[in-house]
């Protein structure tokens, strides 16, 4: 594969030093610009972590070179990841509650080390942050509730009690609800992040699992695993508006995972037992495109500037890099450790190119 760093490096830089070379009386300036040009990828560098659930580890992907830089042990299973608003810390969810795990894992990104584990409710799994970076929600699927985690003291500071079976969680884009999905209750809890209190829970389809929220925190996307559809919530009226179908041939496509583009355009949903991608257009609901990716895949995450998909395989041990414009997967990260679940990509500022 291509080094996504090359344009900065090599003959491009030799091309520069001879168009600088009528400057050469004033070295000392040129050489500390030239090295300043040649670190600007990284500067810009978005990572992705990724929890990998058979190998008690989070994986370090740099998106620009598109592998593996880093694997940092956690507890026991870790199945769903958050990022902090600014970048500073992962939170992730250690679901190995029958080994007395059942905790958050919290990763200084700068450091990539566990700086604080904090115990949660029985088998956690979907993790959220608050758009101010104060809170951590996390869903409890065995204990039907939810986790406030305070991210200033990294302790549990609230408990809430939700549908059966929490699995996903999101917040909205503004901060005041945040979205729970119940798998085995087949319902959508919304809870207020003023009140930490459930003020409204929608039916949906069969087996919902994961949910996100378009940019103007108008529309909630749920995934339902068992009858191969997803819902679309409007948060303004906390009902069902409409239902995209998702068909992968003549067999079940299990859609699993979702994300939602910055611009609010499309919404990407992993279908774990058909091995693919489904590309939902948020303006009409419609699928307008299927990709091929790795087998069962179980989390998906797009870049900030909305112009990748990252895509966990489970079974495969791989992450997956569709090209948003064209569809495709462009590349295949190798290397990740046994059984990849949920995803998540550092923010950058102004949206810049993760690659």
């Amino acid at each position: 594969m291509l080094d996504k760093r090359s344009w900065f490096c090599g003959s491009n830089i030799e091309n520069r030093d001879k168009r600088l070379s009528p400057l050469w009386f004033i070295r000392g300036l040129a050489l500390p610009l030239l090295a300043a040009l040649a670190y600007v990828p990284a500067a810009a560098q978005c990572t992705a972590y990724v929890p990998t659930h058979k190998s008690n580890s989070v994986a370090v992907i740099d998106t620009v070179l598109d592998r593996v830089v880093a694997v940092i042990p956690v507890q026991i299973q870790p199945l769903a990841v958050a990022i902090t608003p600014n970048g500073a810390f992962a939170y992730v969810t250690n679901s190995g509650w029958i080994f007395g795990s059942n905790s958050v894992s919290v990763i200084a990104t700068t450091s990539n080390t566990v700086v604080a584990t904090i115990p949660v409710g029985s088998f956690p799994v979907g993790v959220a942050i608050t758009p101010n970076g104060a809170f951590a929600y996390v869903a409890n699927l065995n204990s039907n509730s939810i986790s406030v985690i305070s991210t200033v003291t990294n302790t549990v500071t609230g408990t809430i009690g939700v549908g059966t079976g929490p699995w996903g969680v999101a917040i909205t884009p503004d901060g005041a609800f945040a979205y729970v999905t119940n798998v085995n209750s087949n319902n959508v809890s919304v809870i207020s992040t003023a009140t930490n209190s459930v003020v409204a829970t929608v039916p949906v389809g069969t087996g919902p699992v994961a949910v996100a929220i378009t940019p103007n925190s108008a529309y909630a996307y749920v995934t339902n695993n068992s009858s191969d559809n997803v819902s679309v919530i409007s948060t303004a009226t906390n009902t069902v508006v409409a239902t995209v179908p998702i068909v992968s041939g003549s067999y079940n496509s299990g859609p699993f995972a979702v994300a939602i583009t910055p611009n609010g355009g499309f919404a990407y949903v992993a279908n774990s037992a058909s091995s693919t991608v489904s590309v939902i257009n948020t303006a009409t609901n419609t699928v307008i495109a299927t990709v091929a990716v790795g087998s069962t895949p179980h989390g998906v995450a797009i870049t900030p500037d909305g112009a990748f998909a990252y895509v966990t395989n489970e079974i495969s041990n791989t992450v997956s890099v569709i090209n948003t414009l064209t569809n495709t997967v462009v590349d295949t990260v190798q290397g990740v450790a046994a059984l990849p679940e949920g995803i998540a990509i550092t923010p950058q500022a102004n949206a810049v190119s993760c690659r």
